[in-house]
């Protein structure tokens, strides 16, 4: 087995600390994929520090330069995608085409953002003052700690690291402890492109010990984060309270409502890839169908139809829908919500079981799982389940299911299908979340628009597209007095 080093000042060193942890194939535990340091708060400072100094050299780099390495960084992950799409699904329990799907996304990430190195544009405006000009600049803040996920260990990590790098930023990265392996070859791929010492910096281990280091660093200017909610929250705290500039996406409760016009058959597809691909561990995932009475029926039972036919099982084989969860913790989740649905009232229609025959014993599989007779005070209609589960909710007109919709603390993502134009774009206008469709899955986004949700699912600006660049870069204003 083997082991694998934090990288800080250019350099893959060892913790002080002398431990290690394992990462494990969540569809196969007995495969090992390495071990990785277990970082102390010495080692996070140690990367910070290598951070800060090299941050002044690297924001005087020109941008168009500093772009130019990420088009190399995403020619060789578009050359290694079946490299990289292997190590996704052996670390993240995800099917070949989920994590093939996973590897194009960040490929097209990271070209976008390269490009944005040369639209790094302030403005010119016209001034009070007789002989002056004046204009507007961007700046990076100095030094910058990324926080990802193990739900898209690559996606996340490219779509934060890529535009903090662009605009000038130096980096303090860490991955989650269960996906820490394509995280590391994602770093190999920014030295072998030529990033200079000390500009990225990656430490692994513990959320408590380098998270709060993050927290609490005075260096350290701003931090991007993708979690829990919890974790979000108090994150946001602590960073906030020293003046530090804080991106956090967070929880969702993702409504998908159907009304009586839509089409059935496009529904039930959508319905079945937004709530158990990737298992369902996706902050954008269906997690509450709202129906219209009028077809309930209808498509409850083709979902229940087609649910019966998906395939569970190890995800490098190509005949599966659904592979693996992460881990042991996420099967205890999925436990405890169908547990809660049982118990609230709710009909369970199909699934609620941890499949542990022979074929499953070595990994962590559920079956995709659908509840009907729900009502929108229990449990399973109100928090984020990260799990194969679909809460089912049947409602009596499109006002109840618009108010039901936002009847969650959460508001990242929504869909509407309909072929009624007015009522689309109603619930356009009045639905609370950051990003909504109509006639498409509750997933769907692309890299080149901006990335977040409202009320507890979001603080601080947008990921992605020129709003992702923006929160790693702060405008200065620039007055020229050029005739005295």
């Amino acid at each position: 087995m083997k082991t694998y080093n934090n990288f800080i000042n250019g350099k893959w060193v060892t913790s002080n600390s002398k431990k290690t942890f394992e990462s494990t194939n969540p569809s196969d535990q007995k495969d090992v994929l390495g071990s990785f340091q277990y970082s102390t708060k010495e080692d996070v400072v140690e990367a910070v520090n290598s951070a800060f100094k090299a941050r002044e050299k690297w924001a005087a780099t020109p941008a168009p330069s500093r772009g130019k390495i990420f088009y190399s960084v995403a020619d060789k992950l578009e050359s290694r995608k079946i490299e990289f799409r292997d190590i996704i699904t052996r670390e993240t329990g995800k099917t070949l085409s989920e994590a093939a799907g996973e590897v194009d996304r960040a490929v097209n990430v990271i070209r976008f953002m390269a490009g944005e190195a040369t639209r790094l544009a302030g403005e010119t405006l016209p001034t009070q003052q007789e002989g002056t000009f004046a204009y507007t600049q961007r700046a990076p803040h100095g030094v910058v700690g990324i926080i990802t996920p193990w739900n898209f260990p690559l996606g996340l990590a490219s779509s934060k690291i890529t535009p903090a790098l662009v605009a000038g930023n130096t980096v303090v990265f860490k991955p989650a402890s269960t996906t820490p392996l394509i995280s590391q070859m994602f770093i190999e791929l920014l030295e072998e492109s030529g990033i200079p010492e000390g500009v990225i910096n990656f430490v692994t281990g513990s959320g408590s010990v380098v998270g709060n280091e993050f927290a609490n660093n005075e260096k350290i200017r701003a931090v991007s984060f993708t979690g829990s909610t919890q974790v979000g929250m108090e994150l946001g705290k602590v960073v906030s309270a020293r003046n530090g500039k804080i991106q956090a996406e967070m929880g969702g409760k993702n409504p998908f409502v159907v009304l009586p016009d839509a089409d059935i058959e496009l529904v039930v597809n959508n319905v079945m890839l937004s709530a158990f691909g990737e298992c369902g561990q996706r902050c954008t995932a269906t997690s509450r169908l709202i129906l219209h009475k009028d077809i309930a029926e209808q498509v409850t039972s083709r979902l229940i139809e087609e649910t019966k036919k998906m395939v569970v099982g190890n995800p490098k084989n190509k005949n599966v829908d659904m592979g693996a969860v992460i881990d042991q913790n996420q099967v205890n989740t999925y436990e405890k919500y169908i547990e809660k649905g049982v118990k609230e009232g709710a009909k369970l229609e199909i699934g609620g079981e941890v499949l542990n025959t022979e074929e499953y014993e070595n990994g962590n599989f559920v079956q995709p799982t659908i509840f009907t007779d729900v009502k929108t005070s229990m449990t399973i209609a109100q928090e984020e389940m990260f799990a194969p589960i679909i809460a089912v909710i049947v409602v009596d007109s499109y006002e109840e299911a618009l108010q039901l919709s936002n009847d969650v603390t959460y508001g990242l993502s929504s869909s509407i299908y309909t072929n009624n134009l007015e009522k689309a774009f109603d619930y356009l206008d009045n639905v609370e979340s950051g990003v909504s469709h109509v006639n498409m899955p509750s997933i769907y986004s692309e890299p080149h628009f901006p990335f977040g949700g409202m009320k507890n699912t979001t603080i601080g600006p947008r990921e992605q597209g020129k709003a992702g660049v923006m929160f790693y870069s702060e405008t200065r204003t620039l007055y020229v007095k050029h005739k005295i």
